[in-house]
């Protein structure tokens, strides 16, 4: 992980004593040279088991992709109908419980819970029933807290009530014996996890893309947001606005390489791609950004001096969306890239593309557009961007939201937060709007937009059925269908509308 560790391999192995009387005891060193007994007896055991912790933050890419492309921001796009089938069935609302994209956020974030889990459990003792103390351990388990937390708030915004577990890692003991958990309990466990580590983590990094106070803050008035806890979220992101972050000028900036980690992260996902990966059966396990290859122009060439990469012209933004930009909102072309305009405006550059064949918009995700010199070995698989998961204009946002929607509104904190992302996007303080809860909402596709988050916000705030049209199917209440696997192995129940 970048800034954290470049390559993170951790394998935890489960030794099974049997004895007999009659027999030799069964030694594991016999086979293996570490084993889960000798694990976590160091500090450096503990810090590289919650570097381990932060891996499948990596594998939920796809998570930003569907939340555009479920909603009226973006469409699936791609070669043809039967190209990434899975994205296509998202993008029409015809969503099968087989749907290979969905399961593989489902194990990711369960992968996420089961290290975090593991690592819990071990707080104050190892297998050996010894206490291994060092200096930030507390702080070191605050990112831990943060982790769990972030993997079922992913889990229970997708899929609604989940299997919720916290005291161990599940075993195979555990197949058939677990069984979906009410959303309010997850939520629940989430605030409890995100006020532990709140209270234990510093308010700046030790390195790069390692969680803060501020992150945790910020994810718990998020969290109270979707629960509609609408005082306590306003009180919880104040702290994130009086903390040290700023608005970059140039919104175009936030998301290039240099803008990473930038005055308005508040929390990333880490890339890297300093170990290149090969794996075409498992896309989204490296370190690399997968989702980076998706949103580039299919066939782009030209010469030398062209920024850009080619891609796989998947994730388009709709016009729709580009058509919600006012003039002179720089988030527009920020946001959606017009390569016809691009290649016409920049002759000396030789431009040439394959038109996007199926459910071509005529634009293309800029924000995640592939660039020259950003990715190595297979070229598709390690692109080393950021995802910016939480930015500083978002919590402004859900700020005047919360202060909107609070038993005692706030409406002049609402406003001063919602100008000041607005000043930032036209340059000037000509343009503010009357700060109300259908305004920032607006705001929040604008500003966010091809970033996640805008199916789960019409979700949350009731819109999804009427912005989104006959296409999609309130039975569902905007939840995605349990992965079949899990239906027919764990024996759980199916959401709603599947």
């Amino acid at each position: 992980m970048k800034n954290i560790k470049n390559n993170i391999s951790l394998i935890i192995i489960l030794s099974i004593f049997v004895g007999c009387s009659d027999v030799v005891e069964f030694d594991p060193h016999d086979e293996y040279e570490v084993t889960e007994v000798d694990y976590l007896q160091t500090e450096s055991d503990y810090e590289t088991m919650a570097v381990s912790c932060y891996t499948p933050t990596q594998w939920l890419n796809q998570l930003v992709v569907i939340g555009d492309i479920a909603s009226d921001n973006a469409v699936a796009g791609g070669e043809n109908a039967s190209d990434v089938v899975a994205l296509q069935q998202i993008d029409d609302y015809t969503i099968l419980t087989n749907n290979s994209t969905l399961e593989d956020l489902w194990k990711s974030a369960y992968e996420g819970v089961n290290r975090t889990n593991y690592l819990i459990s071990y707080k104050d003792v190892n297998l050996l029933g010894e206490t291994v103390e060092f200096d930030g351990k507390e702080a070191l388990y605050g990112e831990v807290y943060f982790l769990r937390a972030y993997y079922y708030f992913n889990l229970v915004r997708m899929f609604g009530d989940v299997v919720l577990f916290t005291d161990h890692k599940l075993g195979l003991s555990d197949f058939g014996t677990l069984q979906r958990s009410p959303k309010e309990d997850v939520y629940a466990q989430i605030e409890t996890d995100l006020l532990s580590a709140i209270s234990v983590l510093p308010t700046s990094a030790s390195q790069q893309g390692r969680v803060t106070k501020y992150a945790a803050q910020a994810l718990l008035g998020k969290v109270y947001l979707y629960q509609e806890k609408f005082d306590e979220a306003a009180s919880m992101l104040e702290n994130v606005v009086n903390g040290p972050f700023s608005l970059v000028s140039n919104f175009d900036d936030i998301f290039l390489l240099e803008g990473e980690n930038g005055p308005e992260s508040v929390y990333e996902v880490q890339y890297s791609n300093g170990q290149p990966y090969y794996n075409w059966s498992g896309q989204t396990r490296g370190q690399g950004n997968y989702a980076v290859q998706q949103c580039g122009v299919r066939g782009l060439n030209g010469t030398a001096e062209m920024p850009y990469n080619a891609g796989w012209s998947t994730n388009l933004p709709t016009q729709d969306l580009a058509a919600a930009y006012e003039d002179g909102d720089q988030r527009k072309d920020a946001t959606t890239f017009d390569v016809e305009a691009y290649a016409t405006n920049n002759p000396d550059l030789g431009v040439t593309y394959q038109v996007a064949p199926y459910k071509n918009t005529d634009l293309y995700n800029k924000k995640y557009l592939p660039r020259k010199g950003q990715t190595s070995g297979q070229v598709e698989l390690n692109y080393e961007n950021n995802q910016r998961i939480i930015r500083y204009s978002d919590v402004l946002l859900m700020a005047a939201e919360a202060n909107l929607r609070s038993s005692s509104p706030n409406a002049s904190k609402a406003q001063g937060y919602l100008d000041q992302v607005r000043d930032r996007a036209f340059g000037d303080s000509d343009h503010r709007v009357t700060a109300t809860v259908d305004a920032v909402w607006n705001e929040r596709r604008l500003e966010l937009a091809m970033e996640g988050d805008r199916f789960f916000d019409l979700v949350r705030t009731g819109q999804a059925a009427t912005v989104l049209g006959s296409g999609y199917n309130p039975a569902t209440n905007g939840l995605f269908p349990i992965p079949q696997n899990e239906i027919e192995i764990s024996n759980l129940t199916q959401n709603d509308g599947y």
